[in-house]
This record gives C-alpha cells, structure tokens and sequence, in this order.
C-alpha cells in the first residue's frame, strides 16, 4: 500500500506546490502589470488589489513550506530582508506620490520590521541556548 502512496503523494505535493507558485506569480503580475493592460483606472485599482492579495495568499502559504521557512529564518536571509525592504520603503515615501506611496513605504516596512523581529526572535533563542547549554 505504501509504494502506491508514495507516487500518487509526490504527484499531490508537485500539484500543489505548482498551483501555489502560479498564483504567487499571477498575483504578482496582476498587481505589477495591471497599468500596462488596463486603460481605466478603476480597473487599474482592483486588478492591483485583487492581485496583491492573491499574491500575499499564496506567498504566505509557500513560506509555511519547511525548505522555505529555514531558508528564510536563517539571519543573513533577515539582515537582507531588514535592510533592504527598509531602504525600498524610504525610497518609495520619497519618490511616490499621494496614498499610493504611503501605502507601498508602510507596506515595505512592516515586511522589514517583520525581518527585525526575527533576528530579535532568533538572537534571544540563541543566547538561551548558550545559558541553558552552560547551566
């Protein structure tokens, strides 16, 4: 029974993978692209929307994935993180105007304080380990 799973679960996991990793990418687009196609601009607005949120779905569920999440605790995936959606929000507050540009910056920067909190998260178990490691 075993080697009759096993495909038909390799084949289950490749499906899924495969669907979420299209919607991240279509969500993407959707919400990058959607000037380029659309002419009206609240069209423009809810393929952006709905793009994004599509894209912040799948991109959550894709980071859940075990190879994914230890790539992206390890502290040289946060620094980058940190640093550089930090700078990308300063520099959209910079150079975007109206809500659009409040709305990206902020949007950057919870990502970043996101990465900040990691390095905290893993540099306070870190030091646990090395006091209960010594107790």
């Amino acid at each position: 029974m075993s080697s009759v799973s096993s495909p038909v679960a390799a084949v289950k996991k490749f499906v899924t993978d495969l669907v979420l990793w299209t919607f991240f990418v279509g969500g993407l687009a959707a919400s990058a692209g959607a000037g380029a196609v659309l002419d009206d601009t609240v069209q423009k607005n809810i393929a952006t929307g709905v793009g994004a949120v599509i894209a912040l779905l799948a991109g959550s569920r894709i980071a859940k994935k075990p190879k994914i999440k230890a790539f992206l605790s390890r502290p040289g995936t946060l620094w980058f993180l940190f640093l550089f959606n930090g700078a990308t929000a300063v520099a959209m507050y910079f150079t975007m105007d109206g809500i659009n540009g409040i709305l990206a910056a902020a949007m950057m920067g919870l990502v970043s304080l996101g990465a900040a909190g990691g390095l905290v998260a893993g540099r306070r178990k870190r030091a646990e380990a090395i006091v209960g490691g010594r107790a």
